[in-house]
């Protein structure tokens, strides 16, 4: 990878900064009525006249017959197979209804919602304006119930297309089950324009860690949980979405293309992708993609410059980073009891919050411990990286601790690289009771509500919570491997995940925040305009929400009775 190709990503982190006076370009006006398809499929014929098959998925969790773990448990050390690498009693996806489980706690519906004549789906999976544009494909060789190849999963039919049959033999008899995810950049470039790219990679993380705490919850060894090191050339290989052939309908006009990012083993550590590569070149391949949006009003170059500069060259594996020794906190708080799969299922975005709801010392702590990267812990058994994204609080309405900035360190080295940067005034104070391994310190003492909310593009979401954060990335490798910079946005994805879900343990409510003022965050916090370094990829906010009684709502999949 280039020189070059190093500064056009960091240059489009630049160009599509928010100000005030100048948000990133993005559409002068959107027709709310016609968004692009959230669904894709590859029903239609392709040029050899085979559709692909489309093999529905059990429904046992939705349907009350499969009992996950209770919240709690996922983060003890003692449950079978859990989080412990020494114990092997943990059960392997190994099958077509151990998948079915996964994916319905992962990737499927969580329910329908309807207010007036608009209706809408929502997703286990968060997504930037719910707008989803990750997609997810299944390689599969000696897996119980599926011939081996490799499908796309439909989260609108939990049910699985078969993309390719494998049809030479495979040697090796072990199960193979990997997940490949891509995005299509459209479905966020049409509301968020240049800056869509960002929340296309956000979103990734988002897929990421609902995988990992859905292998958890389900009982499946997260030790079996890992990242496939692939090239972006490889991935779409795989995958099939370099077939050009099928991303055209008959009448020429051609179907939205999707762009490779990573690649996760749910069977445990396989060096099996060059005949995964082969099987995939030399396999039978069905189905055309269908058109997700028939009229695309706007183009946006700099999307598909990012992802060109960005692209991964190599498959081979990074530095893993750091990973916390310490046994994560007991969950307690008021949900800790409740199935896991409940919280991930009624797991939604906030949309306003009561400015007097409190949240309480023991379950704020919790929340922060389990942000921090341990092995074989969700989810940052799914990510290659974890520890390179730092916490910035605005801690407005939590029991016992006072109103003010503060910092979480998921990497304790970082604060002698940060401290020296940051405002002379930051008075870096271990913060009130907080439990002796946390990095986290008080760095000012100050009403943030009105702060918050002006950082995140006067959004009163931010200043109406219990706390706001922004998160805050080091950059460090990027110049000499642009890829990474996909990745530590999944970082921050991935991190909103864990807060998503931590906060409806909690009693609350949490949401994702892609739009803030880059620069004047990283002038509150004293750094250098100049210094590139250091860069803030997401805010979040957790409070107590506002429930809107006027929003139907009703669970998915009724249809198939």
């Amino acid at each position: 990878m280039s020189y070059e190709s190093a500064e056009n990503i960091l240059a489009y982190h630049q160009r599509t900064r928010h100000r005030p006076e100048a948000y990133a370009k993005g559409p002068e006006s959107i027709d709310w009525d016609a968004q692009p398809d959230p669904f894709r499929t590859y029903h239609l014929d392709n040029a050899r006249g085979y559709a692909a098959a489309q093999i529905p998925l059990s429904l046992t969790v939705f349907e009350g017959e499969r009992r996950t773990l209770q919240w709690q448990e996922i983060w003890q050390q003692t449950h079978p197979g859990g989080n412990n690498p020494e114990r092997a009693d943990g059960q392997v996806i190994a099958d077509k209804d151990s998948l079915a489980v996964l994916l319905q706690l992962s990737l499927a519906l969580s329910a329908w919602k309807q207010f007036g004549n608009a209706k809408w789906s929502l997703r286990i999976n968060p997504s930037s304006g719910n707008l989803h544009p990750t997609e997810c494909y299944v390689v599969a060789s000696n897996i119980a119930g599926l011939a081996d190849g490799i499908y796309h999963y439909r989260a609108d039919t939990h049910a699985l297309e078969q993309r390719c049959r494998f049809i030479e033999k495979s040697v090796d008899h072990k199960p193979l089950l990997w997940l490949g995810f891509s995005s299509v950049h459209w479905r966020e470039a049409w509301k968020y324009g240049e800056r869509a790219y960002r929340y296309c990679q956000l979103d990734i993380g988002h897929a990421l860690a609902a995988v990992s705490y859905a292998a958890q919850a389900s009982g499946f060894s997260g030790a079996q949980i890992v990242p496939v090191a692939v090239a972006d050339e490889q991935l779409d290989a795989l995958l099939g979405i370099q077939r050009d052939e099928d991303f055209i309908r008959d009448d020429g006009v051609s179907a939205e293309r999707e762009y490779g990012d990573c690649l996760i083993s749910l069977t445990g550590v396989q060096q099996r992708l060059n005949s995964m590569l082969f099987q995939a070149d030399h396999g039978e391949w069905f189905g055309r993609a269908n058109v997700l949006d028939a009229r695309h009003f706007y183009q946006w170059p700099v999307i598909e410059d990012a992802s060109r500069s960005s692209r991964r060259v190599h498959n081979i594996q990074p530095a893993n980073g750091f990973h916390w020794a310490e046994p994560p906190l007991a969950a307690a708080g008021i949900s800790a009891t409740e199935q896991a799969a409940t919280l991930i299922r009624q797991r939604r975005s906030a949309q306003s919050f009561m400015p007097d709801g409190e949240m309480a010392l023991n379950d704020f702590y919790t929340l922060l411990d389990h942000t921090l990267a341990r092995q074989h812990l969700p989810p940052w058994n799914a990510l290659e990286q974890a520890s390179d994204v730092h916490l910035f609080l605005f801690v407005h309405n939590v029991s016992g601790l006072d109103s003010g900035l503060y910092v979480l360190l998921r990497d304790p080295a970082a604060k002698e690289l940060l401290a020296p940067l940051l405002r002379d005034q930051f008075v870096w104070q271990k913060a009130e009771n907080a439990p002796a391994h946390l990095p986290f310190y008080q760095l000012l003492k100050a009403g943030t509500r009105r702060t918050a909310a002006n950082l995140s593009c006067q959004q009163a979401i931010a200043g109406d919570s219990a706390f706001s954060l922004a998160m805050l990335a080091d950059m460090q490798g990027v110049e000499s491997q642009p890829w990474l910079y996909r990745q530590r946005l999944w970082q921050a994805g991935a991190i909103g995940q864990v807060l998503y879900l931590e906060a409806e343990a909690a009693g609350m409510r949490g949401t994702g925040i892609g739009c803030y003022y880059d620069d004047f965050v990283h002038d509150l916090l004293g750094f250098d305009q100049q210094q590139s370094r250091w860069q803030v990829l997401y805010h979040f906010t957790v409070g107590k929400p506002v429930i809107d009684h006027r929003i139907t709502s009703w669970s998915p999949y009724q249809e198939r009775g």
